[in-house]
């Protein structure tokens, strides 16, 4: 039987049954996938190119087009030069144009530890309450360092008192500083700090030694460009000097009789002072001139005949002695006397003469003569004979 509708009319609700898949066909739906938006750049790239590309379309008519595509370029390569390109540096201060300058010193060495440091800065800088001086040092081989600074003043110059020295060279420079930077470099003025004594050394004659002269050349080395004083105590006698570039010096020195007590004193360009004392004794030596003839006889019938006379002179120590000033003459009988020019010993300390007794000499005695005269050991004399004979 079948079952029996509903009282209302309408008929029952009935389950329908799957239907079977059709040969072929997929028997259920898959997900659908959605697709994943673009990046924010391609984004931008994919509305630039709609832009341009509906630009285009517009502007095509009315011949734009070339115009576009060259803004478009401009733009683009514009956008990656400024990404790709290389950072440009800021500018630097500009230096000032004008240098102070700094004075140099009467004389560099000094034994002072602190000095005063004087310049002056350009006309067109003075008054300038925006700008200072500053000072550098280099010690040495050292890079420059500073030192302090000055305000510009109301005046060209300017000084920097007190300024302390390190023992050796100090190579100071100046530069203005101020708002726009620094100005070139000063020249360089250098103090050099020496408080070191000069060293003394006297190397001729020794300590003591004796002397047979009436002057005493002291030889020997000090610092360079020292000024010397050397005062014989004995005597009273004061002679001055100056080591040259090497530090070198001579000083003749007065003696007297006995022993010579005397004391060197040397003054270097720092003004530093030391003092040395030596002594000499005055030996009882004297200049000495031997005089010779050769030949030692001449015969009345070989007139006129030749004749040479020659000389050693020897220092009151018995060594030859150079640079002595000589004079021979020598007198025949019955002739006139003939006197030289004057000659200078060599460092043998000899010279010599020639010369001719004329014919109407008559036999007797000839003498000859030297006189010697020095600078050092005053002068002497000396003479000898032969005979002319028949």
């Amino acid at each position: 039987m079948r079952p029996r509708p509903p009282s209302n009319g309408r008929p029952a609700t009935t389950k329908a049954r799957p239907r079977t898949s059709a040969p072929g066909r997929i028997a259920s739906h898959r997900r659908v996938e959605r697709t994943r938006s673009l990046a924010l750049p391609f984004r931008f790239l994919f509305v630039v190119a709609v832009i341009a590309l509906c630009g285009g379309i517009l502007l095509a008519a009315t011949g734009g087009i070339g115009k576009v595509a060259a803004t478009i370029g401009s733009t683009f390569g514009g956008f990656f030069a400024d990404l790709t390109a290389t950072p440009a540096p800021s500018s630097t201060p500009s230096l000032l144009a004008d240098a102070p300058v700094l004075e140099e010193p009467s004389e560099p060495y000094t034994n002072q530890a602190t000095i005063d440091l004087v310049g002056s800065v350009p006309a067109n800088l003075v008054g300038n309450e925006n700008l200072r001086v500053r000072v550098f040092v280099a010690i040495g081989e050292q890079t420059p360092s500073i030192v302090t600074e000055v305000p510009v003043g109301r005046t060209a110059q300017f000084i920097v008192p007190g300024i302390t020295l390190v023992e050796g060279s100090n190579a100071f420079s100046a530069r203005i500083a101020g708002p726009a930077g620094l100005s070139e470099p000063s020249p360089v003025v250098t103090y050099i700090l020496d408080s070191a004594k000069p060293k003394i050394k006297v190397s001729s004659p020794k300590n003591g030694a004796v002397v047979n002269a009436k002057t005493v050349n002291l030889v020997g080395q000090t610092q360079p460009r020292s000024s010397l004083k050397a005062l014989n105590v004995s005597t009273a006698a004061v002679v001055s000097g100056q080591a040259d570039a090497n530090g070198n010096f001579s000083l003749p020195v007065t003696i007297g009789p006995g022993k010579n007590d005397i004391t060197i004193t040397a003054t270097d360009p720092a003004g530093n002072e030391n003092q040395l004392a030596f002594a000499v004794r005055k030996g009882a030596g004297v200049l000495a001139a031997t005089l010779s003839s050769a030949p030692y006889q001449i015969r009345l019938s070989t007139l006129p005949a030749r004749v040479q006379l020659s000389v050693v002179v020897t220092d009151p120590d018995g060594h030859p002695l150079g640079g002595a000033k000589v004079t021979f003459s020598i007198a025949a009988p019955n002739v006139s006397a003939v006197t030289s020019k004057t000659f200078t010993t060599g460092a043998n300390g000899t010279a010599a003469w020639s010369t001719t007794i004329p014919k109407g000499a008559t036999t007797g005695q000839v003498t000859a003569t030297v006189v010697v005269k020095t600078s050092g050991y005053g002068e002497t004399t000396d003479l000898t004979t032969f005979r002319i004979v028949k």
